[in-house]
């Protein structure tokens, strides 16, 4: 490749790896620059203690609350970002996500563009991500011009016998939508895959699909233990050099178009950072919206147990239920989406419980249920990333938390009636990504959101935001789907409008739209 790429693109997670796979059949020369490195394929990939107890995969890496207290995110900077260990759900949102949505505490939004603009993008990232799955099942599903290519990942026979119990109380559990080849995954080891990394296992994550796809391509490159630092403006406001270190060396390179994928909190510390003459509070922030808007979804686990219930499932993370996600189920505002959690086994719950003996926890989880309850957390301009010096800092101001204690009463309630006397309930905080998302959003308006409906920086021309900071609501179900659908439908964009109009569409032969 020439040393000088057409396009670099800053970080292989979801949002980066597949507008790479978007863009790399144009023949544009494409630069992927990743801060960490691959996940070896190593036995500690499957070993609860060191991951859960020891935090192995943990980063080295503080941020700060407002008062200066410090804590360990639980981010993961590693080629294919944090979806090498996410829980591999692809949601699409519903289709009353897309509008104005009145909570508890407040509203959520309506984005710039409806479902139905978005529609064909989803059909296209479950393809690419191969999803496994079932249509018909879920009530609050939207419209979709296609069906899953594949079949769901089945229920093993204790989980089976619980959704069968949901279902007769008239619930409406669903099978969900999963990016894992569970036979390739239990060949590999009898483990779940939620939280556990992937190494090529059978795990549908950025890498091993989305980058896989794009690196097949000759014009395409892709370099770790590339940080980078700063983005440097020349004339007219264009991004001019995306400079970075790498071995102990501070090196620059000068693209054309800039893809800025490092994650909802990552990618506005660097815009923040970057910071000059010209633009004093940070590129892209005209609007002084970037790094506000900070959401993290309003998250618990909740475990029912029963001693005459015996979970001898591996993985279990296979169906839902949403009938508390368009409203409360008496009228009343929405709650928002359960599903189940990796199975939890008393390895994983010794790194939360380091006094408990162990094989006492094995025995509870042997008899245990375990259930992820998710509740919409709304924009606020207040709850923010903030850079000081280094230092990451972070204000996050949680909303609608009341709905979510609801959720999760609820919840506890369905599992009393279906035979789990026994309930414990565990929120999550800052230390786990509950799915970081909105600090840099996109908007019609540039006096209210730094990017456009296709993710450009309205004050740098050449600049793209690609991640779930581009998200202007959380929702209540995982991201991933929705920033890989947008990430195709970016790329399809710049392919159209910004390669086609220039010399690199020349070079590369583009002579019509690929959309």
């Amino acid at each position: 490749m020439n040393d000088t790429p057409d396009i670099v693109i800053i970080g292989s997670g979801v949002g980066g790896s597949t507008v790479a796979s978007g863009l790399a059949a144009t023949g544009a020369r494409i630069l992927i620059l990743e801060a960490g490195d691959h996940i070896r394929d190593n036995p500690v990939n499957r070993d609860q203690r060191a991951i859960f107890q020891r935090g192995h995969f943990r980063p080295k890496e503080t941020w700060y609350e407002a008062d200066g207290k410090g804590f360990n995110p639980g981010n993961y900077y590693n080629v294919g970002g944090n979806s090498k260990f996410y829980g591999a759900v692809l949601s699409r949102y519903r289709r009353e996500d897309f509008d104005v949505i009145q909570h508890r505490e407040g509203v959520s939004p309506a984005w710039p563009f409806p479902y139905d603009t978005l529609e064909p993008w989803y059909s296209r990232a479950e393809r690419l991500y191969n999803v496994r799955g079932a249509l018909g099942e879920d009530p609050t599903e939207p419209f979709h011009s296609g069906s899953y290519d594949y079949p769901p990942v089945p229920d093993e026979e204790p989980i089976a016998d619980v959704r069968a119990r949901i279902k007769k109380k008239g619930l409406h559990p669903f099978s969900l939508p999963l990016g894992v080849d569970i036979d390739r995954w239990l060949a590999k080891a009898q483990t779940p895959w939620d939280a556990h990394p992937n190494s090529a296992d059978g795990k549908m994550d950025a890498e091993t699909v989305a980058l896989a796809a794009a690196l097949r391509h000759e014009n395409v490159r892709l370099e770790t233990n590339a940080r980078v630092v700063r983005l440097d403006t020349g004339a007219g406001g264009l991004i001019e050099k995306v400079v970075y270190l790498k071995n102990g060396q501070t090196l620059s390179v000068s693209p054309k178009i800039v893809i800025l994928s490092a994650g909802a909190v990552q990618s506005s510390a660097l815009l923040l950072r970057s910071a000059n003459d010209r633009y004093k509070s940070g590129l892209a922030n005209s609007s002084d919206q970037v790094g506000r808007n900070f959401m993290n979804h309003n998250s618990s686990a909740v475990i029912g147990i029963s001693p005459g219930f015996r979970n001898t499932s591996v993985y279990q993370k296979t169906f839902a239920f949403n009938d508390f996600y368009l409203s409360d189920g008496e009228g009343g505002p929405p709650l928002g989406n359960v599903q189940l959690l990796g199975r939890v086994s008393g390895k994983i719950l010794k790194g939360s419980l380091p006094h408990v003996p162990e094989w006492l926890l094995g025995l509870v989880a042997g008899h245990a249920i375990d259930f992820y309850a998710m509740s919409e957390d709304m924009p606020n301009p207040e709850s923010r990333i903030m850079v000081d010096g280094d230092r990451i800092v972070l204000q996050w101001k949680r909303t609608n938390w009341d709905a979510h204690l609801a959720l999760v009463a609820k919840l506890k309630g369905i599992l009393k009636s279906i035979g789990f006397p026994i309930i414990l309930a565990r929120p999550f905080d800052k230390r786990t990504p509950s799915h970081q998302c909105g600090t840099v959003r996109i908007g019609h308006d540039p006096a209210t959101a730094p990017l456009d409906t296709f993710c450009r920086a309205y004050d740098h021309e050449n600049l793209f935001v690609v991640d779930a900071s581009f998200l202007p609501t959380s929702a209540a179900v995982n991201p991933a789907l929705t920033v890989a659908s947008q990430a195709l439908r970016v790329a399809d964009h710049i392919a159209s409008k910004d390669l086609k109009q220039t010399d690199i569409g020349a070079e590369a032969g583009l002579s019509t739209p690929r959309i």
